[in-house]
């Protein structure tokens, strides 16, 4: 299997089943958020962050471009500049828009994978600012998946705690 295929389906895959996910968050839970402990972000806060994974990453992991100043160096940042607080992160205002902007994320990333050839995905090296391990660019495409696909889970246990009738079915596409 090419890189390309593996994470094509992986990201289909992910989008399938955050897309189904989405369906099951009503609009009145979108404030809700986890009742203990603490730095728990907003049901909004979450579909968005799940919207922003995949396609922002590709572009940062494959042009550099992370969509920070050109001053910006990650070592000089604040560790609460690196990763805020839960109450600082953007949310969404309604599920249609959580449900659109989880689409364009699906076009962007499938766009960027389709642009880039298999010699690039197995030998091209992909630094990211938060880690300096070497890794080839495919993998690290990957693991941008597996930050979505993180994040999808979190979902699931949001909407499972909300007391929504889910089941492992939900958290795998079955």
């Amino acid at each position: 299997m090419s890189w390309k295929e593996l994470i094509s389906r992986e990201l289909e895959d992910a989008y399938k089943v955050a897309a189904g996910l989405f369906d099951l968050v009503e609009e009145a839970d979108l404030a809700w958020k986890p009742a203990t402990g603490s730095n728990w972000m907003t049901t909004a806060q979450l579909l968005k962050h799940i919207t922003d994974s995949c396609s922002g990453s590709f572009k940062g992991v494959v042009t550099g471009d992370w969509g920070m100043p050109d001053h910006s160096d990650m070592s000089q940042l604040t560790p609460e500049e690196m990763l805020p607080p839960a109450e600082k992160l953007p949310s969404v205002d309604s599920l249609d828009e959580a449900k659109r902007l989880l689409a364009e994320d699906r076009r962007g990333a499938l766009e960027i994978l389709s642009s880039l050839d298999e010699e690039k995905l197995a030998t091209a090296k992909a630094p990211v600012p938060w880690d300096p391990t070497e890794m080839v660019l495919g993998h690290r495409l990957l693991q941008m998946v597996e930050h979505m696909k993180q994040h999808k889970g979190q979902l699931f246990y949001y909407l499972k705690l909300q007391g929504k009738p889910v089941h492992t079915g939900h958290l795998y596409g079955m």
